[in-house]
């Protein structure tokens, strides 16, 4: 889906048998070792449980994570560089984000990745989290809230109330951090909102058009591959190795939305080498499924090795077992998988408009409906709520965005995300910066000898802007209070 939700360790956590520990997967240990290696302290902040009623939680907190390096700030002077944490593990898009360290490098800023509340490790009732009614404060506005007061007490432990702020985000995060500029503009002086779809998520837009774009994304020989998953169970259970055949038109559905997420994933992913983001994917990875489509080989057992990219890039599952591999939810392109992907489901079960369909008709993919009266039957049923599915474009002023300032819309053309956020300048402080052969927030990931052209020029463009809205910060702040 969306971002981080689905990553491979707890994927391959949640299936491999026993006899494969964590511990001999290479990935696993490497990243482990860039934890060990990167700049950055794990903290806690006490963070207010409930910043909108006083009577609920009272001034209860919880503890909520966040990273932290001082290593290129100029004390006391530069910039504070903070990413709005999103969907995940904190340290997953601290490891994924270099840009923002290669840029605090240059411009001497405090580096803080805060986790959002409901992820990782910031859970507010423990184990309780995800239960009604304590799922109830997960909501973008506490989020929001949570960021705020963590940036006000971080500015005044650390002698850094004349340091300007800037906010940075990819994806739901890059949302986070366009709000944080609509809601706190006395706090944060500018964002940069990479791969943001702030406006599909807010309802605005045509349905179909996400796996259009995953479609158009995706090479030609993948087209209409899905479509032949006739109900010879047997046959298919044999030809895709799934551990058990499937026996119920409920079973083929969920086969769909298996094959279509990974299809989504690779073209989110589409990076031009290797990553362990959301998985471990190869180098273009949607190259590398069109050469697996085209082998020689039978159509179902290429479409078995295609899907493997994703599910079993380890080669360690020998047979694909549906429902443990992909969890249907309120959010049709994924919503993963262990704690992280209920916090997400509840989410678009309330504020984040996520009613996109698939139709074998402009897209590649077998017809799945997923409207507003299926996703109030599923959220009612799940969660005990009904979604508010235009509250974003009230709360968070929808595409009316023309009064707000200094804030970067960047997006990859790769990105099946992208045309869901802003692809057009709104003025000449709301800057929208396409990138030809980027994938989603490619920007934000760190320097690569395989990066094109297009990204380079992207982060040079957001350096500038940032470093201007930094100057004119300081300005203001040394403006002598009337």
């Amino acid at each position: 889906g969306f971002c981080l939700r689905e990553s491979l360790f707890e994927r391959l956590g949640s299936i491999l048998p026993h006899h494969i520990k964590a511990k001999q997967i290479p990935e696993i240990r490497e990243r482990e070792e860039l934890r060990r290696t990167s700049p950055f302290t794990e903290k806690y902040f006490p963070q207010t449980l409930d910043h909108f009623n006083f009577n609920s939680q009272g001034n209860r907190t919880f503890n909520q994570r966040y990273l932290i390096t001082d290593r290129y700030w100029l004390k006391g002077h530069g910039p504070l560089f903070f990413y709005t944490g999103n969907e995940g593990d904190i340290w997953d898009f601290a490891l994924n984000s270099g840009f923002i360290t290669e840029l605090a490098a240059q411009q001497g800023a405090l580096v803080v990745f805060a986790e959002h509340r409901y992820y990782g490790k910031s859970l507010p009732f423990g184990l309780q989290s995800f239960n009604v009614p304590e799922v109830g404060l997960l909501t973008v506005e506490q989020a929001l809230a949570d960021y705020a007061l963590l940036i006000s007490a971080l500015r005044g432990q650390l002698a850094a109330t004349r340091c300007p702020v800037i906010v940075f985000g990819g994806s739901y995060g890059g949302m986070l951090s366009v709000y944080m500029r609509l809601r706190y503009p006395n706090m944060v002086a500018g964002a940069l909102a990479a791969s943001a779809p702030i406006l599909s998520t807010a309802g605005l837009g045509d349905p179909s058009q996400f796996f259009r774009d995953v479609t158009a994304v995706s090479p030609v020989c993948l087209s209409a591959l899905l479509s032949l998953l006739l109900p010879d169970y047997r046959r298919i259970q044999e030809k895709l190795s799934l551990c058990k055949p499937p026996s119920s038109p409920e079973d083929i559905y969920q086969l769909n939305g298996l094959l279509r997420n990974a299809f989504t994933l690779m073209a989110m992913l589409d990076y031009p080498y290797s990553t362990h983001f959301m998985g471990n994917m190869p180098a273009n990875p949607v190259k590398v499924a069109c050469e697996t489509m085209l082998r020689a080989s039978g159509l179902l057992e290429n479409l078995r090795d295609t899907a493997g990219i994703v599910y079993n890039s380890t080669g360690a599952l020998g047979c694909f077992d549906l429902y443990s591999l992909y969890v249907q939810c309120a959010d049709p392109t994924g919503c993963g998988l262990g704690s992280n992907s209920l916090a997400w489901d509840y989410q678009a079960c309330t504020e984040i408009n996520l009613c996109y369909d698939s139709n074998n008709e402009t897209d590649m993919f077998p017809p799945m409906t997923f409207g507003e009266t299926e996703r109030n039957i599923y959220c009612s049923k799940r969660w005990a709520v009904l979604p508010r599915p235009r509250w974003l474009q009230t709360q968070f002023w929808g595409d009316a965005l023309s009064a707000a300032s200094n804030i970067i819309f960047s997006n990859g053309d790769l990105d099946p995300w992208a045309n869901g956020g802003v692809r057009k300048s709104l003025s000449s402080s709301l800057i929208a910066v396409n990138i030809p052969g980027g994938a989603h927030h490619l920007d934000l990931r760190g320097s690569n000898d395989a990066d094109p052209e297009s990204v380079i020029k992207a982060r040079k463009t957001e350096a500038d802007l940032i470093a201007q809205w930094v100057k004119m910060e300081r300005t203001r702040l040394r403006t002598p209070k009337q």
